[in-house]
């Protein structure tokens, strides 16, 4: 089974296209794959795929609800189909409170002589809806603020996609990425695996392949280095779709950069399927 998370200690839109990407791509692998959006932010996940979800309805359910027991329904109701080649667990307003709310859950917890771990909540949700059942791939896109979100999100997945822009402080991000992952590990409780690191936004091939080579002296893999591709990536933005479905359905002329594009997102993605095997 494949489950990653998508980190990057810069957050913006770059690790929420690359998750949104991947998961498309996985599916045209004809994989079983499920989203989940622990972004509480406007401009999330849920957003950029244009899915009509209830996320400011108090009264409705939703995954902070089930992450600290409270659930108004099954698990599976928060699941939606896509019009892409995955599903969907939407982001809701009640995320922008998880910290407060599990640290009250787990006071509750206490009081009770019960067992809860802050972190460990996504895992157990998954688990008790049989979802490593359902489906073979799971990408959450949390926060990159550490916190709750982060951290159930790896404690659920135990493994980071990590997306680079290329500049000075990506580099440097990179350069102290073990201590970052060491940080994980010491928070969280679980041994935590680094994928791959996407270096995204790069301009000329030399610069690509410098950036490939030194994240691969440090020890990480790298399949590809994806151009600087902001009209692409934009546009997916602006018609709320993935870049496989923005080039298919509003691209009226195949450009040659942005085709190279999808194949390197297949390529990744291929590579980490090949690594959960």
């Amino acid at each position: 089974m494949l489950t990653y998370t998508t980190y990057s200690e810069a957050g913006g839109v770059g690790k929420t296209t690359l998750a949104s990407n991947l998961a498309d791509a996985h599916g045209q692998h004809d994989r079983d794959v499920l989203v989940i959006d622990l972004d509480p932010q406007n401009g999330s996940l849920t957003y950029l795929l244009g899915v009509d979800a209830p996320r400011d309805d108090s009264n409705a359910d939703n995954i902070a609800r089930h992450l600290i027991d409270r659930p108004k329904g099954a698990f599976e109701d928060l699941i939606l189909e896509t019009s892409f080649r995955f599903d969907l667990v939407p982001s809701h307003n009640m995320l922008e409170n998880l910290a407060d709310l599990l640290a009250r859950a787990a006071s509750m917890a206490e009081d009770l002589d019960e067992e809860f771990e802050r972190h460990d909540q996504l895992r157990q949700v998954l688990l008790n809806a049989d979802i490593p059942e359902k489906y073979d791939t799971i990408v959450v896109d949390p926060p990159a603020t550490a916190g709750p979100h982060l951290y159930n999100a790896i404690g659920a997945t135990r493994s980071l996609v990590i997306p680079l822009e290329p500049t000075g402080k990506g580099m440097q991000s990179i350069e102290g990425l073990q201590d970052v992952v060491q940080g994980f590990e010491d928070t969280v409780g679980v041994t935590v695996g680094v994928l791959a690191v996407v270096p995204n936004g790069v301009g000329r091939t030399t610069d690509q392949q410098r950036y490939l080579t030194r994240i691969r002296e440090l020890g990480y893999d790298a399949p590809v280095a994806i151009g600087e591709r902001s009209s692409l990536f934009e546009g997916c933005w602006d018609k709320q779709t993935t870049a496989f479905a923005y080039v298919n359905e509003y691209r009226s002329r195949k450009r040659d950069h942005e085709m190279e594009t999808l194949d390197q997102l297949h390529e990744l993605a291929s590579h980490l399927e090949e690594v959960s095997a």
